[in-house]
């Protein structure tokens, strides 16, 4: 399977890389491809491929130079790829909120493509289902993440930690038509899957491959990549995409085993532009109807933007996202009108840099608006209580992981990340004035690069 040269795509043993994160120009064949118009292709060299890629969730983009650590056959005519993360980790945390424990976050994705016809209405079938084991790998329905929220355990709303990924995160069918000679026409459908909102969520970001834990922004940012039944229609032409999607509203209930389904009750549309290999940014919006289950009265409007910057070198890669959420809550009426609620914003900046090969360090600066759900800790809210901003919580992370050679084919590193926050006034009695976080972990990857001895 490693190892095997596919058309109009480099020999995957050629590549040196540890970790799965190839750096190196690539090669004439991919070259070679490229100018036939070919969308397969394992190293995507022009916008179009990089869509019909499809290595993240949902139709989400990264820069087309961004690596993916995969391993890749074809069998058939069809093209077979399988690619994901696991993390081993022990996280301790201070203060009277700050938590320990031992746990795993994890995720894999499957993905077979084959051509289908030639000409008008001939283009790429792709089938993807992506899996996560945290159900297991995760007790207590959460892990400790200092000033998290979002969705609930043992029916009361989880603060102060990060909930698991369902077992099932996508299960999705795409199909993608080339229109012409710079346009695409993309279908996708998904009754587990990711719509159009948000930029690619942060356990399938280049820029946060090597870290382990949730982003504070999630629920403002990128919370939809586990949607029940999603459609999505995009068209692209030249260095500009535009999709429109249909999904069910709610987010997934602590049941993490099951497939969640309901209505197509909620849209989004995304705007992506990718003005050359190294860069791409999105915009897009969405109106959710009913998010939570512990207010299921209320709708939410978000909106999302975000840049990302890939620079590949010869022995590694450099990848950067930014990244701001915000969202509100819509209160629905019985005569229909709406009532807005209070905004909440969140802003992150991340960053990975993997060099001399078995080498990586990252960042994740955060700010992000608290809820005053959190100064009630894991309580119900009492009656009568109005939901408003408690303050905005800043998180700073530092990292570094070294890649080593203990099983072919799969690239294992050891490392660790420290964190602080910054903490506002109106919680400096609940957390302290600056609590902090260490997580020491193994992570293991698919990867078909080859580690030469020595290096």
């Amino acid at each position: 399977m490693p190892g095997m040269k596919m058309p109009g795509c480099p020999d995957t043993a050629s590549q040196q890389p540890s970790g799965g994160q190839p750096g190196q120009a690539p090669n004439n064949a991919a070259s070679n491809a490229a100018a036939q118009g070919d969308l397969m292709t394992m190293r995507p060299q022009t916008f179009l491929q990089g869509i019909v890629h499809h290595a993240g969730s949902g139709t989400s983009f990264e820069p087309v130079s961004t690596p993916t650590p995969m391993l890749m056959t074809v069998k058939r005519g069809w093209m077979l790829m399988l690619h994901g993360n696991a993390f081993v980790l022990d996280q301790q945390q201070s203060g009277a909120r700050g938590g320990d424990k031992f746990f795993s976050t994890n995720w894999a994705m499957g993905m077979a493509q084959h051509a289908v016809g030639r000409g008008l209405g001939g283009g790429v079938f792709t089938v993807r289902a992506m899996i996560s084991l945290e159900p297991a790998t995760i007790t207590g329905r959460r892990y400790p993440l200092l000033f998290q929220q979002g969705e609930t355990a043992f029916g009361a709303p989880i603060a102060d930690g990060q909930h698991p990924h369902d077992l099932f995160m996508e299960l999705a069918a795409l199909y993608d038509m080339k229109i012409g000679g710079k346009g695409l026409l993309s279908f996708y459908a998904a009754p587990i899957g990711d719509p159009a909102l948000g930029p690619a969520a942060y356990p399938h970001r280049a820029s946060a491959a090597e870290n382990p834990l949730a982003t504070l922004g999630h629920h403002q940012q990128d919370s939809t990549h586990i949607a029940a039944d999603v459609v999505t229609v995009g068209l692209a032409y030249g260095m500009a995409r535009m999709e429109a999607s249909g999904f069910h509203g709610r987010e997934p209930d602590e049941n993490r085993w099951n497939i969640n389904q309901g209505k197509i009750d909620s849209w989004s549309a995304r705007f992506t532009l990718a003005p050359g290999k190294d860069w791409s940014g999105q915009f897009s919006y969405g109106r959710i109807t009913s998010p939570e289950a512990l207010a299921a009265g209320e709708n939410q409007e978000r909106m999302t933007a975000s840049v990302m910057y890939n620079r590949p070198f010869a022995s590694g890669n450099w990848a950067s996202s930014a990244v701001w959420g915000r969202t509100q809550s819509i209160s629905g009426g019985a005569s229909g009108s709406a009532m807005a609620g209070v905004i909440f914003n969140s802003y992150l900046l991340e960053s990975t840099m993997r060099f001399r090969r078995r080498y990586a360090a990252w960042t994740r600066i955060e700010n992000a608006d608290r809820s005053n759900e959190l100064i009630l800790g894991e309580q119900p809210p009492p009656a009568g209580f109005e939901e408003r901003r408690a303050g905005r919580v800043q998180a700073y992370t530092l990292g570094f992981d070294r890649d080593f050679d203990f099983v072919p084919y799969v690239a294992t590193a050891i490392g660790a990340q420290v964190t602080v926050y910054g903490v506002p006034d109106s919680l400096r009695a609940i957390y302290g004035a600056r609590p902090a976080g260490i997580a020491m972990f193994v992570r293991l990857r698919p990867s078909s690069t080859v580690q030469e001895k020595g290096q």
